[in-house]
């Protein structure tokens, strides 16, 4: 299992979808980056992660949990 899992994940700010359906996972003890040009929505995607956008479609699992429901003050990380 995935310690971070993102399924189809959309992210809109009114009528313009910043985030697309994006789809990734990453294992425990594995490094990875996010690269794009300039707009193509990489903050929006570690501010989703993060709590601090929801996502209008998608999922967000971390170890296990659904970021969903989970309110974004009472993410920690162990």
């Amino acid at each position: 299992m995935p310690l971070l899992d993102v399924k189809n994940l959309h992210v809109a700010y009114g009528s313009l979808e910043a985030v697309k359906g994006i789809s990734f996972h990453v294992a425990q003890n594995e490094m990875v980056t996010i690269l794009g040009a300039n707009g193509a929505g990489k903050t929006t995607t570690l501010r989703t992660l993060t709590g601090l956008i929801r996502p209008s479609a998608g999922e967000i699992w971390f170890d296990g949990i659904n970021l969903a429901l989970v309110p974004p003050h009472s993410l920690h990380w162990r």
